[in-house]
C-alpha cells in the first residue's frame, strides 16, 4: 500500500490518508505516454508519486504550447476543475519521464472537500501553484524574445527533471513553444556556439543552468 503521508506530507489527516490509499489506483506510465488527452472525460484525479508530467494546451488551429510541469507530490489544477465540473479535458498530459501516480475517482472530490481540511488545503495550494506557473508562462510569451524563451524552457526542464541531457527533436520543442522547427534549430545552434548546450541527433545536453 502507498505511504500517502510520505509522498503527500501536507495531507495530514489519518482518515484521509487511509481513504486515498484505499480508493486510489496505482498506475505507472512510460516516458512519452499520453496520460490525459483533449476532449476526454476525466474519471480520476492524478496524484503524482514519481516522475514529471508536462501539461499542454491546444488552440483552435491545433497549435500546442507548454503550460507547466508537475512533479512528485503535486496534482493538476485543470484536472481538478474538470473533475469537479464533470467537464471534458481541455489539456493534454504527457509523461516527461517514467511516472508513478495514484488515480483518485472523481466521486470522492466533493465529499473530501467537505470532510477533510487537509484536502481543501491541498486543492487550494494546487490552484495557487498552477496559477503562479501560468503567470510565468504568460510573462515568458509576452516579454521574452524567442531565444530567451528557449533557454528558459531548457532550464525549466533541467530543474523539473534533474537531468541535463534530453532526447527530444527540434520539432517537438518548436511545438511546445508554438514556433517553427527552423527557428528552434537556428537558436539551438547559436546556444551551442555560446557554450550553453551541446547538440547531437535528437539529443540536447544543457551545460549552463543559470535562470533567465
Amino acid at each position: 500500500m502507498i505511504d500517502v503521508k510520505k509522498h503527500f506530507p501536507s495531507i495530514y489527516e489519518p482518515a484521509l490518508q487511509e481513504a486515498i490509499a484505499e480508493y486510489g489506483t496505482l498506475k505507472k506510465m512510460e516516458e512519452g505516454k499520453v496520460i490525459m488527452n483533449y476532449g476526454e472525460y476525466i474519471k480520476g484525479l492524478p496524484m503524482l508519486i514519481e516522475g514529471t508530467i508536462k501539461i499542454l494546451r491546444e488552440d483552435e488551429e491545433g497549435h500546442e504550447i507548454l503550460l507547466y510541469y508537475l512533479n512528485a507530490g503535486e496534482t493538476c489544477a485543470m484536472s481538478l476543475t474538470c473533475c469537479i465540473a464533470h467537464q471534458k479535458s481541455e489539456i493534454k498530459a504527457i509523461a516527461e519521464d517514467p511516472v508513478k501516480m495514484l488515480f483518485i475517482p472523481v466521486k470522492y472530490m466533493d465529499e473530501w472537500m467537505k470532510q477533510y481540511e487537509s484536502w481543501r488545503n491541498f486543492v487550494m495550494q494546487t490552484y495557487r501553484n498552477r496559477f503562479s506557473e501560468l503567470l510565468h508562462t504568460i510573462d515568458s510569451i509576452a516579454f521574452l524574445k524567442m531565444d530567451e524563451r528557449l533557454l528558459k524552457y531548457l532550464y525549466d526542464k533541467v530543474e523539473r527533471t534533474n537531468k541535463h541531457i534530453f532526447y527530444v527533436t527540434h520539432q517537438e520543442i518548436a511545438k511546445e513553444l508554438n514556433t517553427s522547427r527552423e527557428v528552434i534549430s537556428r537558436l539551438l545552434k547559436q546556444l551551442e556556439k555560446e557554450g550553453k548546450v551541446k547538440l547531437s541527433r535528437n539529443k540536447i545536453k544543457v551545460i549552463v543552468t543559470n535562470s533567465i
